[in-house]
């Protein structure tokens, strides 16, 4: 894994220009408290499978699990070990408050919270949902914009959940993608792309289309902080 902790800079300091830019958004986004952009941002707070091989789904528009597609469903879980992993040592040493900690507003995921210590920065789910998006980019390339505008928009459920400020989602897309670089040089990685590449393709080929509401989920996604 690389030591994303000798790459990041330290979570914003007090009076900074980056920490008034956090409680902007955060402000902006607490408008969207109740909404289908906020059950979204709640459904893409599970990173437990299977619910988690879903996410992209719509977005190429294909069934994933690991009865469709064992190789592309297990490539996603290993990105999600490895991505996760990376951020350890920068939460454990900032040891950043979380945003609903702070201002004792609920998040998105009521139930998680007593969980969810103060180690905010970076932030975990922004650099799988980053991982993956940089990796299935690359696999299916005629979809690469769809696809790193949803692993954007995964990193912006966090802000908006409160369970993250945006320099934690920032900073976690930065080691998603340290992570996907690191990757690279593993022959597994390698070869289990292909052989998502190669289920992808078939899936396209037989018109196998995503189960899921797929059309709620793009309105949910227009809705912006």
């Amino acid at each position: 894994l690389p030591d994303v902790a000798a790459i990041l800079p330290p979570p914003p300091a007090e009076g900074s220009a980056a920490l008034a830019a956090d409680q902007e958004l955060y402000r902006a986004a607490s408008k969207l408290e109740g909404s289908s952009r906020w059950k979204l941002a709640a459904s893409d707070a599970e990173l437990r499978f299977p619910h988690a091989a879903q996410f992209f789904s719509c977005t190429l528009d294909i069934p994933i699990s690991a009865e469709a597609t064992p190789h592309l469903n297990m490539l996603l879980r290993r990105i999600r070990m490895d991505a996760s992993r990376a951020n350890d040592k920068p939460k454990d040493q900032y040891k950043r408050v979380r945003p609903f900690a702070a201002t004792r507003d609920p998040s998105c995921t009521p139930r998680e919270e007593t969980a969810m210590g103060p180690n905010s920065y970076p932030s975990g789910h922004a650099s799988i949902g980053w991982a993956w998006a940089l990796a299935l980019a690359e696999i299916v390339p005629d979809r690469a914009n769809a696809i790193l505008a949803r692993g954007y928009d995964f990193g912006a459920s966090r802000a908006i959940c409160r369970a993250h400020f945006k320099s934690d989602v920032e900073a976690g897309r930065l080691v998603g993608a340290a992570t996907v670089s690191r990757l690279h040089a593993d022959p597994v990685f390698l070869a289990q792309m292909g052989e998502a590449r190669r289920e992808i393709s078939a899936a396209r080929a037989a018109n196998a289309k995503s189960p899921l509401d797929c059309a709620g989920e793009k309105a949910a996604l227009a809705m912006r902080p």
